[in-house]
């Protein structure tokens, strides 16, 4: 069953991306999944493009670069190999590139970005917004990301 957030957020979709429930595209882990449909196309196993939402509370004291580390071990624990390609703070977030290889020598790249979103009453929800794809597909897909995420604010 899909997790519910700590809080609302709002946010826009770039063309071309569609919402997809999460528990019928194996994602039961996360709060919201979009996926590129068009992405799904020679050269790429099957494998769709897509874009997920999780997010919890954290102790405002836990530093977002743990949280990164934490998000890198539990790709360990699902793939061959994962190496971290880059890993930049912005503002009071942090953001992060993996390549992943899994069984059978299949590749993907994730670009994770966690945003915490501080409220009223001194608690501290860390979003994390991930983008999975194959190395082809990450430059262009990676433009879109971007977009997304600087679309993600919470909710009124």
């Amino acid at each position: 069953m899909a997790i519910e957030l700590p809080v609302r957020i709002a946010f826009t979709l770039p063309d071309g991306w569609q919402a997809a429930p999460p528990d019928e595209v194996g994602a039961p882990e996360v709060a919201f999944v979009a996926v590129r449909p068009a992405s799904s196309g020679r050269g790429t196993g099957g494998f769709v493009t897509n874009l997920t939402i999780a997010g919890e509370t954290r102790d405002p004291a836990v530093r977002m670069a743990t949280i990164a580390d934490e998000s890198v071990q539990r790709v360990e624990n699902v793939a061959e190999s994962v190496r971290v390609r880059d890993r930049a703070d912005f503002g009071p977030g942090v953001t992060q590139v993996l390549d992943i290889e899994l069984d059978e020598g299949k590749r993907l790249v994730q670009r994770q970005v966690y945003l915490p979103i501080d409220d009223v009453h001194d608690q501290r929800t860390v979003l994390e917004l991930v983008l999975t794809c194959t190395p082809d597909q990450f430059d262009d897909a990676a433009s879109d990301f971007r977009r997304f995420v600087g679309t993600v604010r919470p909710a009124r």
